[in-house]
């Protein structure tokens, strides 16, 4: 497989997993991520956020995100790939609890192992 394939999968990779997003969609989200998957999350205790290093947890986190706001959408702008790393500029928005709501822009930074995300790394504005 050519570089111009891998990195064509690699985009529709990306493409499908923020659709599963989207969907709330834990199983299409998961089918992205190698087996061995690590997400460091936008915020935590340690500099690189929260680090969760099992499919279970990464599913776990997101499912939370869907029940805390049902409404939560990542609205991508651009999607940006290097080899084996690549990059996904979004919008995230949503309703928390309180009614409240939440526009924020974010980057994630991915690494892949293949045609999967082996590795995740969300920044997101605080407001």
């Amino acid at each position: 497989m050519n570089e111009t394939t891998t990195e064509a999968e690699r985009h529709a990779v990306l493409d499908s997993l923020f659709e599963a997003f989207n969907r709330h969609d834990a199983d299409g989200v998961m089918a992205c991520f190698t087996p061995d998957v690590v997400f460091d999350t936008a915020a935590g205790p340690e500099a690189h956020g929260r680090r969760l290093t099992s499919q279970d947890a990464v599913r776990a986190a997101f499912v939370a995100v869907w029940t805390d706001m049902p409404d939560v959408a990542w609205t991508v702008t651009r999607h940006t790939l290097a080899g084996e790393r690549a990059t996904s500029e979004w919008l995230f928005t949503g309703t928390r609890a309180d009614g409240g709501r939440v526009a924020v822009e974010g980057v994630d930074l991915f690494v892949f192992e293949g045609r999967l995300i082996a590795r995740k790394s969300a920044f997101r504005k605080d407001r």
